[in-house]
C-alpha cells in the first residue's frame, strides 16, 4: 500500500513526494467522528459505491459491480520548506494542510516504514532526519555520510530487517542497517565506474550526484544507481559490487521497472526516454530533443501492464530558459506501447503547467491506481484513476524542487 514519488515503487521517494495508504490521524477521525459509516453510499474520486470497511488506515468502497477500491486520505510532500502532510477528514472531503514538519529545511526525499510508522527524510544541505513517533519529534541521523546534500533516500525491507540507502552530492552512495544511526559508504559505485573522471553537472558547482535508485521487483538485492551527470551503475548484491552499464546518454535521471516484466527497464535522461529489454544490457532511444519532451524526468510504470508508462517533462532543460521564459512549459506524457508512441495528458490539468513537475507517485491498491505529482510552483495534482483525469488538490505549499531548480523559475537569488 505504499508508493513512491520518483518511480521507485514500494520503498521511498526521489525528490519529494510520497503517497500513504496508511493513515492514523485522519483515519481515526473517520472512526471517532463516524463521518463515514459502514453501508453508506458515497462518491469519492469518481468512484461510486458502498463503504464496506473503515479502518485506521483507509476506507474501502465496493462498487456496484463488486470491485473494491481502497481510498487513502493522507499525502506527505517534501518541499523547500519542510515536509507537508495533507489530509482529508473523510474520504469525500477536500485535502488540507494538517502539519508541516522540519520547517525551513528543503526535503528531498520522504520514506515511511509501514510496519512501524517510522519516517525517514533526506534534505538538501541538512542531512538525514528520522521520526519514530509519527512526525512529532525528529532526530538527525547521518553519522558516516560526508555530505549533507541528500539527493535520494530509500527504505528497503529485507528478510533480516530494514536497510536505508542514501545518495548524495558529490555522487556517493551510503547504506544503513540501524535506522540511520550509522552509515557505511558503498564505495564500488565510484571505484568500479570507468567514467568517474567525466562525472560532472552543468550547474554552478559542476558536481555530479546520485539522483535516483531503482530496485528489481524480483529481488531488492539488484540496485540501479542513476548518476547525474555520469552513468548508470548496477549491483546484484545490495551494493557490495557494481558494474557500469552503457548505451545511453550519460545524463541519467530516473529508472522505472514494472513487476510484471522486470527485465524491461525504462530510463529518463537529458537526451530523452530510453528502454532496455534485458535489464540494462542493451538500450533503445525512444524520444529525443526533436519532440516537445526535451527534459524528461519523473516516470512511473504500470505494475500490471509494463507497456503503460507516464513521464513528466519540461519543454526546455533548466535553467536559463526557465528564467527567460518565466515557465518550464511542463507536460505529462503517456505511452501505452512501451514508449514507441506518446500522447499528452490533459483532462483536468492546466493548459499551461508553469512549474516543472519534479515528483510523481503511483499508488497501487485493489480496484485502481492513484497518481500524485508536485511541481516548482507548489501545486499538487491528483488523479484517482491512473492518470485519466486530474484535479489540483493543493497550491502554494512550498516548492517541490530538485535542489535549486525553483530558483531559476522564481528568480530566487538570480541576478
Amino acid at each position: 500500500m505504499l508508493s513512491v514519488f520518483g518511480g521507485a515503487l514500494g520503498v521511498g521517494i526521489g525528490l519529494g513526494l510520497q503517497k500513504l495508504a496508511s493513515n492514523y490521524i485522519a483515519g481515526f477521525t473517520i472512526l471517532l467522528d463516524r463521518s463515514v459509516r459502514l453501508g453508506d453510499m458515497v462518491t469519492v474520486d469518481n468512484r461510486f459505491g458502498m463503504v464496506s470497511k473503515v479502518t485506521a488506515r483507509y476506507v474501502v468502497i465496493r462498487s456496484l459491480d463488486g470491485v473494491e477500491a481502497i481510498v487513502p486520505n493522507e499525502i506527505l510532500i517534501g518541499t523547500s520548506d519542510g515536509v507537508v502532510r495533507l489530509t482529508r477528514p473523510s474520504a469525500d472531503a477536500s485535502w488540507t494542510v494538517a502539519d508541516r514538519w522540519l520547517a525551513g529545511k528543503h526535503a528531498s526525499a520522504v520514506n515511511l516504514d509501514p510496519a512501524t510508522g517510522n519516517l525517514f527524510v533526506g534534505t538538501f544541505s541538512d542531512g538525514v532526519y528520522v521520526s519514530t513517533d509519527g512526525g512529532r519529534t525528529w532526530e538527525e541521523r547521518d553519522s558516516g555520510i560526508e555530505s549533507k546534500e541528500i539527493y535520494t533516500l530509500h527504505a528497503v525491507q529485507y528478510p533480516e530487517g530494514m536497510r536505508l540507502y542514501a545518495g548524495t552530492e558529490p555522487a556517493h552512495l551510503y547504506a544503513s542497517d540501524d535506522l540511520g544511526r550509522t552509515w557505511e559508504e558503498l564505495t564500488g559505485v565510484r571505484s568500479e565506474a570507468k567514467s568517474l573522471p567525466e562525472w560532472t553537472f552543468p550547474g554552478p558547482k559542476g558536481i555530479a550526484h546520485v539522483k535516483g535508485l531503482a530496485f528489481d521487483p524480483r529481488s531488492s538485492d539488484v540496485i540501479y544507481a542513476a548518476i547525474e551527470v555520469g552513468t548508470l551503475m548496477k549491483s546484484t548484491d545490495r551494493g557490495k559490487t557494481w558494474r557500469e552499464l552503457s548505451g545511453f546518454y550519460a545524463d541519467v535521471h530516473r529508472i522505472a521497472i514494472s513487476p510484471a516484466q522486470p527485465d524491461l527497464v525504462y530510463m529518463t535522461n537529458g537526451g530523452g526516454v530510453f528502454r532496455s529489454p534485458d535489464a540494462g544490457e542493451r538500450w533503445e532511444q525512444l524520444t529525443d530533443k526533436s519532440s516537445r519532451m526535451r527534459y524528461p524526468d519523473c516516470m512511473v510504470v504500470d505494475p500490471e501492464h509494463p507497456e503503460r508508462l507516464l513521464v513528466t517533462s519540461a519543454s526546455t532543460p533548466p535553467t536559463i530558459a526557465w528564467t527567460k521564459n518565466g515557465t518550464t512549459d511542463c507536460m505529462i506524457a503517456r505511452s501505452t506501447d512501451s514508449g514507441s508512441n506518446w500522447e499528452y495528458v490533459k483532462n483536468g490539468l492546466p493548459e499551461l503547467i508553469r512549474g516543472n513537475i519534479e515528483a510523481m507517485s503511483m499508488e497501487i491498491h485493489p480496484g485502481g491506481k492513484t497518481l500524485v505529482t508536485g511541481n516548482l510552483d507548489g501545486e499538487i495534482f491528483y488523479s484517482p484513476d491512473g492518470g485519466e483525469s486530474w484535479t489540483i488538490i493543493a497550491t502554494d505549499i512550498g516548492y517541490v524542487s530538485k535542489g535549486g531548480h525553483y530558483r531559476a523559475l522564481h528568480q530566487v537569488g538570480v541576478a
